[in-house]
């Protein structure tokens, strides 16, 4: 057993009371200090709960109840983080209720669904929640019993006392158990000794998902609701200057249309705000077809914008930004990238002296990558049910950060910070998109103004045309070559609109004694944001494409070729900044190999390709198997391995890898949004191209490193390298190199 020492005062662990009958609720580390959420539900009548704060919730006949902190999109964090407080715990999960827990930071410290830090986060402090029960019920029985509380065991909801062959519920103990002083010591299970963790675990409310239970925002019904829908500029650049409801007022169904500013003009934005389209036309009335039909009838006035520069607090640090006037086009946009391609980029990392082994170079290999914009179109569109009233501010959301919204709907709506509450409402998909709570203001704003509760629903092509999106970047790698066919020299460059690409501190930087790393930027006023590993799954695949190249050009086994790099970087790493831990890089390429067996080739007519990246604290390696059919490209096959450190959970980490990989796959081959003057070209599904189901693989074998690391990230590094295995792989079926996404634009034709 681990012995865990928790260093939180007693006056910061919350001592429960009873109420008829008693049931206990422990609180936890910072959980104090909060009145009782009145909207958390539970299948036991409320007087048997003990409504108080923390994970744990107990009733008298022994029903237990875990929330879950963070919110929930669909990477299964309802059922992996109360796997871990139940695991400490010592109860039958199967027999466990998990609900969301509301928004209360204070009470779960962190509710943030992104960055794959969920399970890296939670390792600890849920375990130790579930051990502090366990142990406090253990003390209670050990009072009762007057035995050492040493001589007793915890297993399945019962504590056990061998010499006596007694036994009681954890509900039995419960009330006496919360009277009792929280342990300033917990001992915590080593991995060898986990009954739970570490066993694949259907998801814990997959039957409500099926049965079609109101899980999410667009399921949330309230007596006296309104839809309301909103009308934004037509294009990027643009503004509201006025409008004219005349003719939607007379619509049936129409209760008003006005306008909102969402942030006020001396709001001080924060890393996961946007105000791309900050004035907005609202509509309300009684029904969304009403309301959508109405908005047709809006006539309204654009304006540009001019070009403004503003603060906004991001990642702990402030940055200038600028958001320049005018409308912006794809085919600029690439002529601008190009343009700064020639040009000299802020040097972000150099080792050694890679000017001069580039003039002794024998032959250098140079290519320059490209990727567009690319939308998030989550399975659920954008909604949000608000209600505010001279009482309180009552949100239902679909958020991943509801912590960051707080102090905007705090400014923006002038929402004193004890009206506000929020219940976390399951989202339909996320990875970045519902990072940013705009429209949870937007709802806010409309529904003080109706003096009404409404849901706020965007339609698919408002979602679309609404950002946010994958920036569109531009990367170019140069390798320097001598007179022996050996790499003396890398030099990466590039950048984006209006975010840079470049990671200087991640693999091949390490591995080369000379190595240059440049970036740059453009402002624009296209609105992007966080995309399923931002920053990453664009270099990756640039980075990962190159380095394929590179060992063909010298005469290497691609993976062979990466170890061998890595091997180099563990033995004599280059520079003290790098990322990357080699021993793990190596570890993912090396079990890809073996799985995928790589050297003989399973399917003669597959054409393979590899890859492989590190980024969110985790590493991946794919080998993909592509066939042609009909002259199309079509992906057969695809062996994963992953290094995330301990699995909590390896039936829904499994999932995850599948999703990540099949997401992976559509973007490169067809993904990509244009804009033409300010304007989106793909305005709903039928014109943005994504994977469709018979373009999926027909098998994707997931395989796990298998350590006692703590669990790291897990949600985003998979994607990454999966651009760059089916680019490696088209190569192979083509003998055409692919560079700019998506990959289907550049096809041979047959």
């Amino acid at each position: 057993m681990e012995k865990i020492k928790e260093n939180y005062s007693r006056r910061s662990f919350l001592k429960v009371s009873t109420l008829t009958g008693g049931g206990m609720m422990i609180g936890f580390n910072v959980l104090a200090n909060l009145i009782p959420n009145e909207a958390l539900a539970s299948k036991a009548p409320v007087q048997d709960w003990i409504e108080l704060n923390g994970f744990i919730k107990i009733t008298p006949d022994n029903q237990i109840k875990i929330f879950c902190p963070n919110p929930e999109f669909g990477t299964n964090v309802m059922t992996s983080l109360p796997m871990m407080i139940a695991e400490e715990l010592e109860v039958d999960f199967s027999k466990v209720i998990v609900e969301m827990g509301d928004f209360d930071t204070p009470r779960f410290k962190s509710q943030f669904t992104g960055g794959s830090m969920g399970m890296k986060n939670a390792w600890m402090p849920l375990r130790t929640a579930g051990a502090t029960a366990r142990e406090m019920l253990k003390q209670a029985a050990a009072n009762e019993w007057n035995v050492p509380v040493t001589e007793l065991t915890a297993s399945k909801g019962l504590v056990s006392h061998q010499g006596s062959n007694k036994t009681a519920t954890y509900g039995a103990l419960a009330t006496a158990a919360s009277k009792l002083t929280k342990p300033e010591k917990v001992n915590l299970k080593k991995t060898s000794e986990f009954t739970l963790i570490g066993t694949p675990q259907k998801n814990k409310v997959g039957k409500n998902i099926v049965a079609g239970d109101s899980l999410f925002t667009m399921d949330y019904k309230h007596e006296g609701m309104l839809i309301a829908m909103t009308i934004h500029p037509p294009a990027f650049g643009m503004t509201l200057k006025s409008f004219d409801a005349t003719e939607a007022l007379k619509m049936p169904g129409i209760k008003n249309v006005f306008d909102i500013q969402v942030y006020k003009d001396d709001y001080e934005r924060g890393g996961f705000d946007t105000r791309a389209f900050n004035k907005l036309i609202a509509v309300v009335g009684n029904s969304t077809w009403e309301v959508m039909n109405a908005r047709k009838k809006v006539v309204a006035q654009w304006v540009p914008i001019e070009t403004t520069k503003e603060m906004v607090a991001a990642w702990g640090r402030k940055k200038e930004e600028i958001t320049p006037a005018g409308l912006e086009s794809t085919v600029d946009h690439m002529k601008q990238m190009s343009e700064m391609q020639g040009k000299p980029g802020k040097i972000l990392r150099k080792d050694g002296d890679p000017e001069a082994a580039f003039s002794k170079a024998k032959k250098i290999l140079e290519r320059t990558y490209s990727a567009p914009f690319l939308a998030h179109n989550p399975m659920e569109p954008i909604s949000c049910f608000a209600h505010i009233t001279d009482e309180k501010a009552f949100f239902v959301a679909p958020i991943q950060i509801p912590e960051m919204i707080k102090q905007n709907i705090i400014k923006n709506l002038d929402i004193p910070a004890d009206k506000l509450e929020m219940k976390l409402a399951r989202m339909g998909g996320g990875f970045g998109r519902r990072a940013y709570g705009h429209y949870i203001v937007e709802a806010g704003h409309i529904s003080k103004k109706a003096k009404a509760p409404i849901k706020l629903i965007y339609s698919r092509e408002d979602d679309l045309t609404n950002g946010i999106y994958r920036p569109t970047y531009m990367v170019s790698f140069k390798a320097a070559i001598d007179e022996n066919n050996k790499v003396t020299a890398i030099h990466v460059k590039g950048g984006g609109m209006p975010e840079g690409a470049v990671h200087e501190n991640r693999f091949p930087a390490g591995a080369f004694e000379n190595y240059i790393a440049e970036g740059w930027e453009i402002p624009s006023n296209i609105t992007i944001g966080a995309f399923r590993a931002p920053g990453s799954n664009f270099i990756a695949s640039a980075e990962q494409s190159f380095i394929d190249e590179l060992a063909e050009t010298i005469g290497k086994d691609p993976i062979d070729y990466r170890i061998e790099l890595l091997k180099k970087a563990k033995a004599n790493p280059v520079g003290k900044n790098n990322e990357y831990d080699a021993d793990r890089y190596i570890g993912v390429l090396e079990l890809v190999k073996e799985k995928s067996n790589w050297v003989s080739k399973n399917n003669k007519n597959a054409h393979r390709g590899v890859a492989a990246y590190f980024c969110h604290n985790s590493y991946a390696a794919h080998v993909v198997d592509i066939i042609m059919r009909n002259g199309q490209p079509y992906v057969e096959n695809v062996v994963t391995a992953m290094d995330c450190g301990f699995v909590v959970n390896p039936e829904g980490a499994k999932n995850m890898v599948e999703g990540a990989v099949i997401d992976g796959i559509g973007n490169a081959l067809y993904g990509g949004l244009r804009i033409e003057k300010g304007s989106p070209v793909q305005k709903n599904l039928n014109q943005y191209r994504i994977i469709r189901h018979k373009e999926a693989p027909k098998k994707i074998d997931v395989h796990f490193v298998k350590n006692s690391i703590d669990p790291t990230g897990l949600g985003e590094p998979p994607f990454p390298p999966v651009f760059a295995a089916v680019a490696n792989a088209l190569y192979k079926v083509t003998g055409k190199r692919f560079y700019n996404q998506p990959f289907i634009n550049d096809m041979p034709k047959s």
